[in-house]
């Protein structure tokens, strides 16, 4: 019998995934066929405040990456799913203007981390290490990489942007918190992200009924 298949999170973290706390492993575990994961919340703020990084924002905002904002308390939707052990998620944020949605895949490398691609068709890619302190999830960026046509260039470390990020259980609010975080050298903070949300996983009427 073919076994389940397991999230890219879950591959990297092995035997430390039953340090995370009871909640988050749903999250990051794989989502069974068929299901979705679905996450309802409000940032409380997103984007930057530094408006001269929005024209080039602008360009990543048109392919899913980022958007060009600066907005508190945007109510936000994920919907995570597995398909061919990836780990594939949308994230719907309401801004003032209307929806914006970001698309990501993440996938195992053969070095045991997380590399998670961004916008379509993976504009950006990060690489991540994985781990566990105190019951929350953490990714720190060890590389980042863009697409240029069919090229992946990576951005030499000395420029490249450092991303964390953050994922952790508040048993005082029975809800998930998250918070991204990007630096650039010599900027400082050039992008973020942070907020709470509830989480449920949903399945088809077709499974609910067999």
């Amino acid at each position: 019998m073919t076994p389940p298949p397991q999230s890219p999170y879950a591959r990297a973290l092995g035997e430390r995934i039953d340090d995370l706390h009871p909640r988050l492993r749903a999250y990051f575990e794989a989502i069974p066929d068929g299901a979705v994961g679905i996450g309802d919340g409000v940032f409380q703020r997103v984007g930057t405040p530094r408006r001269w990084l929005w024209p080039f924002l602008r360009l990543l905002e048109r392919r899913g990456v980022v958007a060009a904002v600066w907005e508190c308390d945007v109510p936000f939707r994920v919907e995570n799913r597995t398909i061919a052990s990836r780990a594939i998620g949308e994230r719907t944020f309401h801004f003032d203007r209307g929806p914006w949605t970001m698309r990501d895949a993440a996938a195992l490398t053969r070095h045991g981390r997380v590399v998670d691609e961004l916008g379509e068709p993976g504009l950006v890619a990060a690489c991540f290490d994985v781990e566990v302190h105190q019951g929350a999830l953490h990714l720190v960026s060890r590389a980042v990489g863009v697409r240029l046509g069919r090229l992946r260039m990576r951005i030499p470390a000395p420029i490249a942007p450092l991303i964390r990020l953050t994922e952790r259980f508040d048993d005082a609010l029975d809800r998930q918190r998250m918070a991204l975080t990007v630096d650039a050298p010599f900027l400082g903070r050039v992008y973020e992200y942070r907020g709470d949300f509830t989480y449920r996983i949903h399945h088809s009427e077709k499974e609910q009924t067999t």
